[in-house]
């Protein structure tokens, strides 16, 4: 039986962070399985909750004889990990490489010697066991390097236009717009003609969009921001809006917004104001702060989380299969991944990079390569 260095996190109920890497056994695959030697794995925002959790990480420690990272928890935040205490999970949500053994079946059998990316939750290893039905195969002039982050954003983006069509929307908002996500986002909305306003924070992250296209675009930091934002909102007629921050008021500012809009015609009593529905989705939680609703958006509204896998599993596989499809396709255009650095195990366990690549800066992306020495 083949062993598998990876890596594992612990938060413990004295609230302790562990994180390890250790040895494992692969299992044989099933009939519908598929072994994969993972050449990238990257380090994606939605990897660093499970990774980390609350751990103060500005005073984490590595024991390298071990290979073991101790951190303890912020103050008061162990109840929010309840759920996990005391249990060694994996971690990874996706990465890519190549099929070296395959279960029964003839559709796993084909993939042997292919690049393929997976979705696992445990791709920080140097080989994973996956159903094929968690694989996307890539072109043969594919790499590893290029098919890593085939799924967390390339899926959500696509994910958020069928979500805008499937009730019925026509534009959308998008916060923390200037992300890798954000920009592959503008590229389809480009592609498919639609109107999508996108929030930033800086000047810098404004430019970076209106360099491949973006028109709408709203700087959070700018004194007009309110103004700017109900201005993009009238002309794009958006009443939906993605938001990956999470916390503060920026859910109420695009409600508020939405709802100025809809409302501007309204004639006589309006008790209840615009009757368009206006939907926000929070997907992310860049700031874990309380989401502070100030109610001046009338009464036909939503609140709610989005979770990409949730959304996939109320598609049909055929639907979800060419989504898969038109991720490889363009994973090296719209879907393009550029990366700062390639980690091994130890660096990714070393508190100095793990304070570069937490502190999820636009335009910084990291990826492990369970190999690299």
């Amino acid at each position: 039986m083949q062993s598998s260095k990876q890596l594992f996190t612990l938060i413990t109920s004295e609230g302790q962070l562990e994180m390890t890497l250790r040895e494992v056994n692969v299992p044989t695959p099933k009939p519908h399985e598929v072994v994969v030697r993972i050449e990238a794995a990257p380090i994606n925002p939605s990897d660093m909750w499970p990774m980390f959790g609350p751990a103060n990480l500005a005073d984490a420690t590595l024991d390298k004889a071990k290979m073991k990272l101790h951190a303890a928890l912020y103050p008061g935040m162990l109840s929010r990990v309840s759920s996990r205490l005391d249990q060694e999970l994996p971690i990874g949500n996706e990465g890519a490489g190549t099929v070296v053994a395959a279960g029964e079946h003839p559709a796993a059998q084909a993939m042997i010697g292919k690049t393929v990316a997976i979705l696992s939750g445990a791709t920080y290893a140097e080989y994973c066991c996956v159903p094929m039905q968690a694989c996307i195969v890539h072109h043969e002039n594919t790499s590893a390097k290029d098919a890593a982050s085939s799924f967390v954003n390339p899926l959500t983006a696509l994910g958020m236009v069928e979500t805008m069509r499937m009730e019925g929307h026509s534009a959308l908002v998008h916060t923390a717009a200037a992300s890798a996500l954000g920009q592959m986002l503008n590229k389809i909305c480009l592609a498919q003609g639609v109107k999508l306003v996108n929030v930033v924070r800086n000047q810098q992250q404004a430019t970076l969009l209106k360099n491949i296209g973006a028109q709408y675009i709203c700087d959070s930091s700018a004194a007009s921001f309110k103004k700017d934002l109900l201005m993009a909102i009238e002309e794009t007629g958006a009443t939906l809006a993605f938001d990956a921050i999470g916390g503060g008021e920026l859910v109420s500012d695009i409600l508020a917004a939405m709802e100025r809009v809809g409302s501007k015609d309204a004639k006589g009593f309006n008790t209840y104001g615009s009757a368009s529905n206006k939907q926000v989705y929070i997907y992310g939680g860049l700031d874990f702060s309380p989401t502070i609703l100030n109610r001046a958006f009338g009464m036909t509204w939503s609140v709610g989380g989005w979770l990409l896998m949730r959304f996939l599993g109320k598609l049909q596989p055929e639907r979800v299969a060419q989504l898969h499809k038109q991720v490889a396709d363009e994973i090296k255009t719209t879907f393009a991944t550029t990366f700062t650095d390639e980690l091994s195990f130890e660096q990714a366990l070393t508190p100095a990079t793990i304070a570069q690549y937490n502190a999820k800066k636009t335009g910084a992306k990291y990826f492990i390569n369970p190999s690299k020495v």
